[in-house]
């Protein structure tokens, strides 16, 4: 109930805070919100997302730090303040006005003719000379050597209190002999145990040294035997491999061999019958044949009928001949009959001398093609 009803409480502080123009921080106690790790895409708009509530005073835009001489106040809401956004739409418009009457109000050249253009002039009471390049021009400076650095003195502190003397006699403090005895004797000690540590260490490192020879030499043989092993069973490998091969090669050969047997009279049964039919059907299709009956008929018959050919169409053109002459004579004959009294010679004789010169006329011209035809 008292939490309940402080609530109220400070949200009515916190309006009447920013009534009045102060600020005041107020935030109810809340989780923290999962941030996205990796940026959104391209056309992820950022508007769509939910508005990031903060609960940290480090990531609050609420919380000014640096200067707050330009404070801008934040809304309280999110949805902007329509007063607000129209006088910032009218002094935006004013502004875009004032630089549009400055534009037409400020002086501006006239164009240039055709022809000629605009050129940049020094208006200026010293005029200075423009170039692309920049003058450089060599200056130099003497300056002296370098001395070397002195040393460095030796630090050598103050002397502090009095100086006192005291005289003392010769065996007043210590006798030399009596004093230098145990120092001897530690020495001498430790001179003989050395020496002793010495002398073992060159034993042990020769015993070490017969020792690794000894291995050295057993090892060597163990290699060398090694190698012999190796080396026989390789040629044993290979007498084996080679004996292998050459079996192979055998056992092929005579699959080969089986093989062509098996062929070859398997062909020599299948040709036995082929043949006699080859031969017969090449014969009957004309292949094989007798080359004086061959010549007979390509030949001597063609020549044969060539020749009795033409001695007919002879005997066929005589008789044609024949036939024409005689109904020649007939057809004179009877244009001798109907013309009556045309000469002085009795019917009689001119027909019989008529008829003995068509005779004699026939008779000649069916001699005369009969040796041609021949």
């Amino acid at each position: 109930m008292a939490t309940g009803s402080m609530l109220p409480a400070r949200n009515q502080e916190a309006m009447a805070a920013a009534a009045s123009g102060t600020y005041s921080y107020c935030s109810r106690p809340r989780a923290l919100p999962a941030r996205r790790r990796y940026r959104g895409a391209p056309g992820h708009s950022e508007q769509e997302e939910e508005p990031v509530r903060y609960a940290n005073l480090m990531y609050d835009r609420r919380v000014v730090r640096g200067n707050t001489y330009a404070l801008h106040a934040l809304p309280w809401t999110a949805q902007p303040d329509p007063l607000e956004i129209q006088r910032q739409r009218e002094a935006h418009r004013k502004a875009l006005a004032r630089k549009r009457a400055k534009e037409q109000h400020q002086s501006r050249t006239p164009e240039p003719v055709e022809g000629r253009k605009h050129v940049d002039v020094q208006t200026e009471l010293y005029l200075e000379e423009l170039g692309d390049r920049i003058i450089e021009v060599d200056v130099e400076c003497q300056t002296d050597a370098f001395l070397d650095r002195p040393p460095t003195p030796l630090f050598i502190p103050a002397k502090t209190g009095r100086d006192v003397a005291t005289q003392i006699e010769e065996g007043e403090l210590f006798d030399f002999d009596i004093e230098v005895k145990p120092m001897l004797e530690v020495l001498i000690g430790k001179i003989i145990e050395q020496a002793l540590l010495e002398v073992m260490e060159e034993e042990e490192l020769a015993n070490l040294r017969a020792h690794q020879y000894a291995y050295e030499e057993l090892r060597n043989a163990e290699l060398a035997e090694v190698q012999r092993l190796e080396e026989q069973e390789r040629r044993h490998r290979e007498e084996k491999e080679r004996r292998k091969n050459q079996q192979s090669q055998l056992l092929q050969k005579q699959k080969e061999t089986s093989e062509k047997i098996a062929a070859r009279a398997f062909a020599q049964r299948y040709l036995a019958d082929l043949i006699p039919s080859v031969f017969s059907s090449l014969r009957d299709s004309g292949y094989f044949y007798d080359p004086v009956e061959r010549d007979i008929e390509k030949e001597f018959l063609p020549w044969v009928m060539a020749e009795v050919d033409e001695t007919l169409e002879k005997k066929i053109l005589g008789r044609g001949v024949l036939d024409t002459l005689i109904r020649e004579v007939v057809e004179k004959r009877l244009d001798a009959f109907d013309q009556p009294g045309a000469s002085g010679q009795p019917a009689g004789q001119t027909e019989a001398s008529h008829r003995g010169s068509v005779q004699t006329e026939a008779l000649h011209q069916t001699e005369t093609q009969e040796p041609e035809a021949e």
